[in-house]
């Protein structure tokens, strides 16, 4: 089946076009064409956008904002984004992060979507033509919405705040076995204040472990503190089975790799 590709100097007419039944966004193209070569007939028609403005990072007063079409690569060799660089080498390998681009990985089933992960413990906003929401709201109806994503903002972590980790079966460019990522703020004698993690693979899209949260607040990260959080950290979720690991095995490895995650 072929599929026609329509190119759009702005966003808005992007978006209108998008409305159309059977069209499809083209960001990097490493899911939907990949899906369309693998005999997806749900798609016929690609639009894509040369609006720059989607292919700029800007770094300002301790603020990142990411156009939507910024890839993996890009990211990764920033000098002003070597916080969450790890995040970004963990999508594929370098022909792939060459392609990948921030806002297609909004958008990617589990068990891929790794810098999503990291986007949504670091509190990111997404922006559409419409405005800006909290990335947790979007990923919720990110199935329902028909609006190409401009860009991701964030607050810049500190280095010792923020953590990332791929699980994956194949070094160095293997497919999720799961990812976390958490941001932790926490006292001048170690206690944390405030906690934020977010888990890959357990569920259809990142989700938040948000009684692992809760259970930290207070702890200093030594084995015996944070059992309880661990304890937990399978709260609420629904690992996905594929090839790679059935949701058992997911579920019974993430308590293992959360661990040494925090105490990292």
């Amino acid at each position: 089946m072929s599929l026609a590709l329509q190119t759009f100097s702005t966003v808005k007419d992007a978006n209108s076009a998008l409305q159309a039944s059977g069209t499809r966004y083209l960001g990097g193209g490493t899911l939907v064409v990949r899906a369309a070569n693998e005999g997806d007939v749900s798609v016929s028609s690609l639009v894509r956008v040369t609006e720059p403005s989607l292919s700029q990072i800007t770094i300002s007063g301790g603020k990142a904002r990411i156009g939507a079409s910024v890839t993996m690569a890009a990211i990764a060799r920033h000098p002003e984004l070597g916080m969450i660089a790890p995040a970004a080498r963990a999508v594929g390998g370098p022909a792939i992060r060459n392609m990948a681009t921030v806002g297609g990985n909004l958008f990617a089933p589990a068990p891929y979507g790794d810098f999503a992960v990291a986007l949504l413990a670091l509190d990111a906003s997404v922006a559409t033509e419409d405005g800006e929401m909290p990335i947790e709201t979007f990923l919720a109806g990110r199935d329902t919405g028909r609006a190409v994503v401009t860009a991701v903002g964030f607050s810049l972590p500190k280095a010792e705040t923020f953590r990332f980790l791929k699980v994956s079966r194949v070094k160095p460019k293997g497919v999720s076995v799961l990812s976390i990522a958490a941001l932790l703020q926490r006292t001048a004698d170690g206690a944390v204040t405030a906690a934020r993690i977010a888990l890959g693979c357990m569920a259809d899209r990142p989700i938040r472990a948000k009684a692992a949260e809760k259970a930290l607040l207070g702890c200093k990260l030594t084995p015996e503190e944070i059992a309880p959080a661990l304890a937990v950290a399978g709260e609420g979720i629904t690992p996905v089975t594929d090839p790679i690991a059935s949701a058992w095995y997911r579920a019974e490895v993430l308590p293992v790799h959360l661990g040494r995650l925090l105490l990292g």
